[in-house]
C-alpha cells in the first residue's frame, strides 16, 4: 500500500486548496455570496478611458441576483438562499464585492456599503475585488481596522506581469502599480490576493510560465488563473471577431498542462483560490470548453497531477 504524502500546506492535495484554506482559518466549509454594489472603474468612467479593459465583460461572471438597486443587505440574504441548496455544510458566508472596482469611491462610501455588508448575521468577513490604482493610504487605513476582528481580503486583478501586454490590453496601469498596491496592503496585515489571465495576445507559453518568479516575490496570500476567454460587446472580441488569427485559444487538456507546468514554480504557501472557469455560453465568442464547474475542474487538475507525479513548487525542490 502506497503511503500518502502530506504536502507542506498539510493535507494530501497536490496544489494548496482554496478549501484547505478556509477549513484552516474557520473551521469548515465558508462560501462567497457574490455582490454588486454599484461601483465603475477609472477605465470606464472617462478618467483614464471610456472603454474599460478590452477582455471585460463584466455580466458574463455576475449571478442573476446581484443588481445594485438592491440594497447589500437584500443581495446577501438572496445570495445565502441561492447557495443554500447546493452547499448545506456553509454555514458563514463571505461578502464577495466582484463587479468592477470596488475601492473606487470617497472612503465615507466605502465605510457605508461595507459596514452594511458586515452588519448581517452570517457575514465572516470581506472579499473585494478591486484595481491596484484604486487603492490609497486612507483606504487601506480603513480595511487594516475591519480586518482587526474579521477576515478581509483584498483581491487585485494583475492580469499579466508583463507591461506590454497590460498596455496592449488597455488595462491603464503597469506591473510596477500592482507591486506597490500589494507590498502595501500585505503591510497593514490585510490578506491579499491576486487575478491573472492566462493566453492574452502577445504572450507566449514561456512568458506565461516564467510569470511565476514574479507572482512568488509578491506578498499574497492567494492567486486566482483563467484561460483568456473573448466575450462578446467587448473591443476584444470586435478584434477576434474582425482577426481570429490573433486568438489561439487553448484546448482544457493543453491548458491544465500549461498551468501544471506554472504551478510546480508557484511557492508552496500560496493559495490557489482558481485556475480556470467558464462563464455562460451566451458571452462567448467562438471557442469555448462549454459549461464546466468549478469542481469538475479542479477533479480534472488533479487527476493530471496524480499522472504527471507533480505538485505545487515541484520545481522549487523536494519535499
Amino acid at each position: 500500500m502506497t503511503e500518502e504524502i502530506i504536502y507542506p500546506w498539510g493535507d494530501t492535495r497536490r496544489y494548496n486548496s482554496y478549501s484547505g484554506y478556509f477549513r484552516k482559518i474557520f473551521g469548515g466549509r465558508v462560501q462567497k455570496v457574490t455582490l454588486n454594489a454599484g461601483f465603475t472603474c477609472p477605465n470606464r468612467d472617462g478618467t483614464l478611458s471610456t472603454g474599460g479593459c478590452t477582455f471585460c465583460n463584466n455580466e458574463a461572471f455576475t449571478p442573476s441576483y446581484c443588481t445594485p438597486e438592491k440594497t447589500i443587505r437584500r443581495q446577501i440574504a438572496e445570495g445565502m438562499e441561492f447557495h443554500a441548496g447546493r452547499y448545506r455544510r456553509a454555514t458563514q458566508y463571505l461578502a464577495y464585492f466582484q463587479s468592477f472596482s470596488n475601492t473606487y469611491a470617497p472612503l465615507e462610501r466605502l465605510r457605508e456599503i461595507y459596514d452594511e455588508a458586515l452588519a448581517v448575521e452570517g457575514i465572516a468577513g470581506l472579499v473585494i475585488g478591486t484595481r491596484p490604482d484604486c487603492v490609497d493610504s486612507e483606504k487601506l487605513d480603513f480595511f487594516a481596522e475591519l480586518a482587526r476582528d474579521r477576515y478581509v481580503i483584498i483581491e487585485y486583478g494583475v492580469e499579466s506581469c508583463c507591461d506590454e501586454t497590460l498596455h496592449a490590453i488597455n488595462r491603464g496601469h503597469d506591473f510596477a502599480c500592482a507591486q506597490r498596491a500589494i507590498r502595501a496592503t500585505a503591510e497593514r496585515g490585510i490578506h491579499v490576493g491576486a487575478h491573472f489571465i492566462l493566453g492574452l495576445p502577445g504572450e507566449t507559453r514561456r512568458m506565461m510560465i516564467d510569470q511565476a518568479a514574479r507572482i512568488n516575490d509578491l506578498p499574497l496570500d492567494t492567486v486566482k488563473f483563467h484561460q483568456l476567454q473573448i466575450f462578446r460587446d467587448t473591443p476584444m472580441g470586435r478584434d477576434c471577431i474582425a482577426h481570429p488569427e490573433r486568438y489561439p485559444l487553448f484546448g482544457l487538456d493543453e491548458y491544465i498542462d500549461l498551468f501544471i507546468d506554472l504551478l510546480v514554480k508557484l511557492r508552496p504557501d500560496l493559495v490557489v483560490e482558481r485556475f480556470a472557469g467558464e462563464a455562460p455560453p451566451r458571452y462567448h465568442i467562438g471557442h469555448r470548453w462549454g459549461l464546466i464547474r468549478n469542481e469538475t475542474l479542479l477533479k480534472m487538475l488533479e487527476s493530471r497531477l496524480n499522472e504527471r507525479n507533480l505538485w505545487q513548487g515541484r520545481a522549487l525542490g523536494d519535499l
